[in-house]
């Protein structure tokens, strides 16, 4: 990967882990399965009357909605409301990148090299240490929830690459439209076909704005700009190189909900975080040898070598297929 995607990745990771943040604070004024259901109705309707339909098959689309949409946020969104702390949810629900390069191994026959295994290792191994520290505030359901959302996210991750769509932001922002119709059946169902509705109402009262901030920032930062970042970097590189960004995702997680709501940060913390900061590094194939911005100096084609035939001038062979992605 560029340097230039890697910090775009970084930024998705920042953009997403402060996301559980906003989602702590909007559960405190709707019900889950509706609060994720509002977080796309609010960009579906604009996507469907000015934003153009990507190219991409509907089958992918729709499976990217349901599983990077719907599964993942109505499950992790009711996962928090029902105890999970949103530091340790923004650490479970990184199980999706594992899932994602097992997927996309077993789904799309996607080489995993020994390194990436590596850094994969060293970051789970990074996760389950803050996991497994912060696990005695969790009970047993609400990890398995999050364990799901996190498989929902990794279907989404191979659908997305699959579709390969033409502009990956129209097919990040047109995926808003799929998860609003069985989100709003499951609350209305789940949580009363009133409740949700009776709360949007109650936002706009002077105690309300904190709930409709959480709401614009899950919908614009979650949506718009993460997403369809996202979805760009899925569409230029594997999906086992791009996954393992989102185990930084954690380490915004938890020191933001140290910082605002006061989940204690130990050292066991801060240890497990730097490892999964350094498997992320060493999965992606990070090195200090680069050169203007252009990555590593392997990620450069070769030269073509020559050949001489007796006292011919030099005759270029054929030049070497540079097989790796830029």
């Amino acid at each position: 990967m560029s340097v230039k995607d890697r910090l775009l990745a970084v930024l998705v990771a920042v953009l997403w882990g402060l996301n559980f943040l906003a989602v702590r604070i909007g559960l405190d004024h709707y019900p889950p399965f509706f609060l994720s259901a509002l977080r796309f109705l609010v960009l579906a309707v604009p996507v469907i009357l000015f934003v153009p339909r990507p190219k991409a098959p509907v089958r992918w689309l729709l499976v990217y909605g349901l599983g990077f949409g719907a599964l993942q946020f109505g499950l992790l969104f009711l996962a928090i409301d029902q105890g999970m702390p949103s530091g340790q949810a923004s650490v479970v629900v990184q199980a999706s990148a594992p899932f994602t390069m097992l997927l996309g191994a077993l789904l799309l026959g996607e080489r995993v090299s020994p390194r990436q295994l590596g850094g994969i290792a060293l970051a789970v191994l990074g996760m389950a240490v803050i996991a497994v520290e912060r696990a005695r505030s969790a009970a047993l359901l609400p990890l398995l929830l999050t364990l799901l959302a996190a498989l929902g996210w990794a279907l989404g991750n191979i659908a997305s690459r699959q579709a390969r769509p033409d502009h990956p932001l129209r097919f990040a922002l047109w995926m808003s439209v799929v998860p609003p119709l069985p989100l709003l059946a499951l609350s209305a169902v789940m949580e009363g076909p009133t409740t949700g509705w009776r709360a949007l109402g109650g936002s706009f009262d002077g105690d309300g704005w904190p709930g409709l901030v959480a709401l614009v920032y899950t919908a614009l930062a979650g949506s718009v700009v993460g997403s369809g970042i996202w979805t760009t970097l899925l569409k230029r590189y594997e999906a086992g190189v791009v996954a393992p960004f989102s185990m930084l995702v954690p380490v915004v997680g938890v020191a933001a909900a140290w910082a605002v709501l006061g989940e204690e940060l130990t050292g066991w913390s801060l240890t497990g975080g730097s490892a999964v900061v350094l498997g992320v590094l060493l999965g992606t194939g990070w090195t200090p040898r680069t050169r203007n911005g252009r990555g590593d100096l392997r990620d450069r084609p070769r030269r073509p070598r020559t050949r001489r035939t007796g006292n011919q001038s030099p005759e270029p062979t054929a030049p070497v297929q540079n097989t790796q992605r830029s």
